[in-house]
């Protein structure tokens, strides 16, 4: 099985180890395109044309599925993809985990990008899953920038700026950018003294995993853990700031 991921930089780590612990003979590959990021500040169009071409350039390695891995490209352009991919190509977006983080019924913060934040689109989900849940909307400018460089002075900064801005009490955390989920353990001893003693943090990438292989045309079909890794199309590896990530640890590993 081979499955491959999109997103402007290393977010889709988080959702790439989440497969390979479901299933640790599946092929992956990681297309990205570093050089044009934040896709944040972007307009919608921008977004879907950077998305496009990552896309494109991993549909050429004829994977079952493809996740975007990226909450601002599937806001803007899940639609563009899935019309130019399915049925042919399965494409499964990344949605902020809004519904079981108000289902456990305390209040909830939605960390994400300055962008996402305040959008229709993320309003539109808080009308539609949240239900009487207190949801607090906190903008984290530079968190994203700051993880893909591994910049740790601002990765710091722009965390305790965001966990300032969350109120006390809050029960859950909603990861809504998948490059905070490469440190969720940060954002949680941030958040923590002034929230409930029961918060939990709410990524998406394992529900995203599961659902890729839900979605795959050929569930049977198997994989060598190859890891085949794409910069604007072009073959790559991994940087080292992404290896300095536990997420990243499962994809260099061999198959046991």
């Amino acid at each position: 099985m081979k499955i491959a991921l999109m997103d402007s930089g290393i977010g889709l780590l988080a959702a790439a180890a989440a497969l390979r612990a479901l299933r640790p003979d599946v092929d992956l590959v990681l297309s990205s395109n570093p050089a044009s990021m934040p896709w944040g500040p972007r307009t919608p169009e921008e977004v879907t044309e950077l998305a496009l071409g990552c896309a494109r350039a991993a549909a050429a390695h004829r994977p079952d599925a493809l996740i975007v891995a990226c909450n601002t490209a599937s806001v803007h352009a899940l639609a563009a993809l899935r019309a130019e991919l399915e049925p042919a190509l399965p494409v499964i977006g990344t949605v902020p985990a809004i519904k079981p983080a108000a289902a456990l019924g305390g209040p909830v913060a939605i960390w994400a990008t300055p962008a996402t934040t305040g959008s229709a689109y993320q309003r539109g989900l808080i009308h539609d899953f949240a239900g009487t849940a207190a949801v607090t909307e906190v903008a984290c400018p530079g968190l994203a920038d700051a993880v893909e460089h591994g910049d740790e002075a601002a990765i710091e900064a722009a965390v305790a700026a965001a966990a300032a801005r969350t109120p006390a009490g809050t029960a859950a955390v909603v990861l809504g950018c998948t490059h905070y989920e490469l440190v969720a353990d940060r954002i949680r001893a941030a958040v923590a003294p002034s929230a409930l003693p029961s918060l939990t943090l709410h990524g998406s990438a394992d529900p995203v995993a599961a659902q890729a292989l839900r979605r795959v045309l050929d569930p049977t079909r198997e994989g060598t853990a190859t890891l085949t890794v794409l910069h604007a199309g072009t073959p790559a590896t991994l940087p080292p700031t992404a290896l300095a990530y536990p997420q990243a640890l499962p994809l260099t590993a061999p198959m046991a």
